[in-house]
């Protein structure tokens, strides 16, 4: 397994090894990828470094799990080592999916560029090009080269959604959390707080990556949890796990000013992933649910940030959505303006 101990490849190495798995964790730092099960033997293991993969696999192996695949290079890297690996899972985003206007996730910035995407969104749904341009756009590219194997290598594609869960290097539960941990009493959510940005716990992809080892096959399948909760919803839970009481500041349409309401599932048109496919084709059921998952992360969010300040416990956190991500001054300036307003 490549990438053994992110957020995902923790839960991964565990489904595998007690499905009876001899499973070897790979990473750059070859740390212990999460609990201890019999089974499993961690290495460090740089892909990118000349031919360490293929000496890594040895004589080959019954099936590569690859976490940290992106782009066409990595997709060539796979494939060119088809004689060695008897299938690979791999994961994908749901970022690779565009609209009927061509929109996707990179469109964004643009006005009106956010896609309008069906709800819930199959598999057959178009995606962006493939190319070097984008995170979406890279990982379309590392699809098609891998699915284009055909019969020598076949793949199963999982397209994640909002991973979610311990060990995530990009919780976007902190928002929330850390607001709570803080005291903040009241929070501002754009798009009146009724947008969806499809999770994933990492437990149901594991659960994925589990039963695709086990009935090797070319597909590609979406990856989510059975609930799309609002962010409102999601922001009430995570209430519920602290014992905390929080004022809701609904906002009509789009956040009023950088660092205000722009949480990180704040969307303007809801983006739910359909799981029929994977309920077909793999018997998928998932473990857990979005509110029954939350105690666990919250207990690990509350821990990392025991002591340290936030850019430091989740640095990837900062480079993703930048400082404004805790503006409390900016809030509360527009707070004001805005209890001015109802008086």
């Amino acid at each position: 397994m490549l990438g053994a101990t992110g957020a995902i490849g923790r839960a991964a190495v565990g489904a595998l090894a007690r499905d009876g798995w001899e499973v070897t964790a790979a990473s750059r730092g070859g740390g212990r990828a999460g609990e201890e099960v019999e089974g499993v033997r961690s290495v460090a293991l740089d892909r990118d470094e000349e031919g360490a993969l293929a000496g890594a696999l040895g004589g080959g192996c019954d099936v590569l799990v690859d976490m940290v695949a992106f782009g066409g290079e990595h997709a060539r890297q796979v494939a060119g080592l088809a004689d060695r690996i008897g299938s690979a899972v791999v994961i994908s985003s749901g970022a690779v999916y565009a609209d009927g206007r061509g929109r996707s996730f990179d469109t964004q910035e643009e006005p009106d560029g956010f896609p309008r995407y069906p709800v819930p969104i199959p598999e057959t749904q178009p995606t962006v090009p493939p190319g070097d341009a984008s995170y979406g756009t890279r990982k379309v590219a590392l699809e098609r080269e891998l699915l284009a194997a055909g019969d020598a290598l076949p793949v199963t594609v999982l397209r994640a959604g909002a991973v979610h869960g311990p060990h995530c290097r990009t919780p976007r539960e902190l928002y929330f959390v850390k607001r709570l941990l803080d005291g903040r009493k009241r929070r501002v959510l754009a798009y009146g707080g009724g947008s969806r940005f499809h999770p994933v716990h990492v437990s149901n992809v594991a659960e994925l990556i589990r039963l695709a080892a086990a009935r090797p096959g070319t597909r590609v399948l979406n990856a989510a949890d059975p609930q799309a909760p609002s962010v409102a919803e999601i922001a009430a839970a995570i209430d519920g796990v602290l014992g905390r009481e929080t004022e809701t500041v609904p906002v009509d349409g789009a956040p009023p000013r950088a660092g205000v309401g722009d949480t990180p599932w704040s969307v303007p048109h809801p983006v739910v992933y359909d799981m029929a496919a994977a309920e077909r084709e793999l018997g998928y059921r998932p473990l857990t649910g979005y509110a029954a998952s939350l105690p666990e992360t919250v207990d690990w969010l509350a821990g990392r940030l025991a002591g340290r300040d936030w850019r430091e416990a989740f640095p990837k956190m900062l480079r993703g959505y930048g400082e404004n991500l805790f503006d409390y001054a900016a809030e509360d300036a527009w707070l004001e303006r805005y209890d001015r307003g109802r008086r």
